[in-house]
């Protein structure tokens, strides 16, 4: 998968994701897999901002960009980065929209071959346990293997609960997928681990629910002039 197929692919998971967060009962709190069933199927639209990082696969060389998502389900999202690359990727439900602003270019894929056999199909809705094990890890775990996520930011982790999500397939766009929850079990951190040993961490704040979107939110015009470049 290039560039572009694995930046698509990764915010239509995180997408995904918050589409599938909010809060859940404390009582579960000690639970992190609890709280990623209960969040499946509960909240239907959300905002929040963000900081990612993503590190290379030899931990050497990282980036670090800032933004906001916006989500609404089923598949529909909108993924802003605000730099230091200013990227929309919008999800209209049907297509994956992503314009880079400086080379004034837009590449659109189907959304069912952006989301393919990562986890964001499962968590968009479908059978947690056909396809992934699941289990409740350790903040402070170090990485056993390339498919253990270790937490690549400098956020304290240890008071997170974590979910770690393993493909059952491993001819998938991701090695595992990490969840972090806050005590009183509000979504704070997602870990991915791509197919390429390409770490992304993203850290959520500003989070709001049950938020009331206009319906041209999730739409996307390519502006005029731009190249637009379709992509199976």
């Amino acid at each position: 998968m290039n560039k572009i197929g694995r930046l698509m692919a990764s915010a239509t998971l995180v997408a995904s994701l918050w589409g599938a967060t909010g809060m859940v009962n404390v009582a579960h709190a000690a639970d992190a897999v609890a709280m990623l069933r209960s969040f499946v199927k509960d909240v239907q639209t959300a905002r929040a901002s963000f900081t990612q990082v993503v590190t290379s696969p030899d931990g050497k060389k990282s980036r670090k960009s800032t933004g906001t998502l916006e989500f609404q389900r089923p598949d529909k999202f909108r993924f802003a980065y605000a730099g230091p690359t200013e990227q929309l990727i919008v999800g209209d439900g049907k297509k994956v929209w992503l314009y880079d602003t400086d080379l004034n270019q837009v590449t659109v894929r189907p959304m069912s071959a952006t989301i393919g056999a990562s986890p964001a199909a499962l968590l968009a809705g479908g059978s947690l346990d056909k396809d992934f094990t699941l289990k409740n890890v350790s903040s402070t775990a170090s990485s056993q293997g390339a498919a253990s996520a270790t937490p690549v930011s400098s956020q304290a982790t240890s008071s997170l609960e974590w979910v770690e999500a393993l493909p059952r397939h491993k001819d998938g766009q991701f090695q595992s997928v990490r969840v972090g929850f806050t005590k009183n079990g509000q979504l704070a951190a997602l870990e991915i681990l791509d197919s390429f040993g390409q770490r992304s961490r993203l850290d959520f704040a500003q989070f709001e629910s049950k938020v009331a979107f206009p319906a041209t939110r999730f739409q996307f015009t390519p502006p005029a002039g731009a190249d637009v470049l379709n992509q199976p």
